[in-house]
């Protein structure tokens, strides 16, 4: 009788289980995320953002500061192609002025130089430090803002600039970052009870209220709505509830209202941008459409850098508020797009730098500037683009205006010192000098410190009372000679 052979059944390929036991895996290490259910979009790019990220910038005692390095890198391109926009802008109106070509260029490039200077230095400095000064500042602030309203120097209806020898000072600038220090001092000393809108609320908002109504008596509505959004960064950073910004909305926006319709100029240029004409018949929205005539003359690549058409008087001040426009015409859609690509790196790095910080203070100091850059800018190229009315704002690093420089620059060093905190010890940059009481006190240890401690220690090994020397023999017994010592006796040996 023939048996029939049973069939086994066949085993599964290991790589198979491999395989699965993998994708339980990966499943499993997505936070929040059940095993074998798949990924949103949102989710997978959040994943996907962290995972680079985590690649270009490293992980624990590895991290090689690209942070801090695209922040730097990025704020030095802007600035490069500020200056060089600024000197393509302005050089037909200057010489049709009978200045120098150079003249606004160079003025830019002293500012820059000035800038970068006080940027690197900030960058070096502990933050901490500054709280110290954030009282001083912003009284400082306060009193330059009354001094433009009593002595200050009006231009094209703003009064916001006092003279100081053959250059102009905007102090407004120099509130917003006041400002920003001050507020990140005072909500981080509150911490614990800003969870009472009381406490998050005063100082804070009656100061900046004060700022802002300074700045609109000089009649900048523009620079007045930078301030707000500052604000309103710090006390979002700082975990304000959320009902405090919608009533915060509410009444900002009504009293923007008034201030607009309080103000015939103000209502014309709403007017202008909606498409209708001013009582008077006057187009105020002139320099918003010869913006758009350059950015669509410029085309993809533009029609070669210092060759623009509307820098000839057709958009006044081309080198202040509306150079983006010359940008477009000149170096074309590539060039704004250059632009766009730095202003988004520099905003993801700043980013990056808010959400590592732990500290109060620090937190809402980095998103305060966060705010304040890119929403000026994205205010700037929305008023350029003809999303949004004309208001008379510069765009950061790139706008003719040496006050607006200098702050943006003094800004970024303050979150660059941030980002090298967050870089391992080995990768942080070294400053070539060490600043504050601290620094100095090391660098004396340092110096005097091993010269002290060495005599320190060859009068420490010295004896106090040198015993007296002994005469010398004067038949000495040489060292080969000297006496043995007996051998050992053998406990093997049997007594007799």
């Amino acid at each position: 009788m023939v048996s029939t052979p049973t069939r086994t059944p066949p085993a599964k390929p290991a790589a198979a289980k491999s395989g699965t036991a993998g994708n339980k895996a990966s499943a499993a290490k997505v936070p929040g995320q059940a095993p074998g259910k798949r990924l949103s979009p949102a989710a997978r790019v959040r994943g996907w953002f962290r995972s680079f990220w985590s690649a270009l910038e490293g992980t624990g005692k590895s991290r090689n500061g690209s942070t801090y390095y695209l922040i730097l890198g990025a704020t030095l391109a802007l600035t490069a192609i500020g200056i060089m926009m600024v000197l393509s802008a302005s050089s037909v109106e200057a010489i049709a002025a009978g200045e120098s070509p150079y003249s606004a260029a160079l003025k830019q490039g002293v500012f820059a130089a000035i800038g970068l200077f006080c940027m690197f230095l900030l960058s070096r400095v502990n933050v901490v430090w500054l709280k110290r000064f954030a009282w001083l500042a912003i009284f400082l602030a306060l009193i330059l803002l009354v001094l433009v309203l009593v002595m200050g120097r009006s231009a094209l209806g703003n009064k916001n600039w006092i003279d100081v020898g053959p250059f102009t000072f905007q102090p407004s600038e120099a509130a917003k970052l006041a400002l920003a220090l001050w507020m990140a001092t005072v909500l981080g000393a509150k911490t614990k009870l800003l969870s009472q809108s009381k406490h998050a609320l005063v100082p804070v908002a009656p100061v900046a209220a004060l700022v802002i109504g300074l700045i609109l008596a000089g009649n900048d509505l523009g620079t007045a709505m930078i301030v707000m959004m500052i604000t309103a960064a710090a006390l979002f950073f700082a975990g304000v509830r959320l009902y405090v910004f919608g009533i915060g909305a509410i009444f900002l926006g009504a009293a923007t209202a008034v201030l607009a319709i309080t103000n015939p100029n103000r209502v014309c240029r709403i007017l202008s941008w909606t498409g209708q004409t001013c009582a008077d018949g006057s187009d105020l929205n002139y320099q918003s459409t010869n913006g758009l005539y350059g950015l669509a003359s410029g085309g993809w690549f533009g029609v070669g850098l210092g060759q623009s058409r509307q820098k000839y008087s057709w958009i006044p001040e081309a080198h202040n508020d509306f150079i983006f426009a010359i940008i477009g015409e000149e170096l074309g859609l590539i060039g704004t797009l250059v632009v766009l690509v730095l202003f988004g790196i520099l905003g993801t790095a700043i980013y990056r730098v808010v959400v590592a910080q732990k500290d109060m203070f620090h937190r809402v100091l980095a998103g305060t500037i966060m705010v304040w850059l890119l929403g000026q800018a994205t205010v700037n190229m929305a008023v350029v683009t003809g999303l949004a009315p004309v208001v008379g704002i510069p765009l950061p690093f790139i706008s003719y205006g040496g006050s607006a420089l200098l702050m943006s620059l003094c800004a970024i060093g303050v979150v660059l010192s941030l980002a090298r905190a967050q870089m391992a010890p080995g990768m942080q940059p070294k400053g070539l000098f060490r600043f504050g009481p601290a620094g100095l006190a090391r660098s004396l240890r340092k110096r005097f410190g091993t010269s002290s401690s060495a005599a320190r220690a060859a009068a420490g090994n010295a004896p106090t009372n040198p015993a007296p020397k002994s005469p010398t023999p004067k038949n000495p017994v040489p060292q080969d000679s000297a006496p043995r010592n007996p051998a050992p006796k053998n406990p093997a040996r049997k007594r007799k």
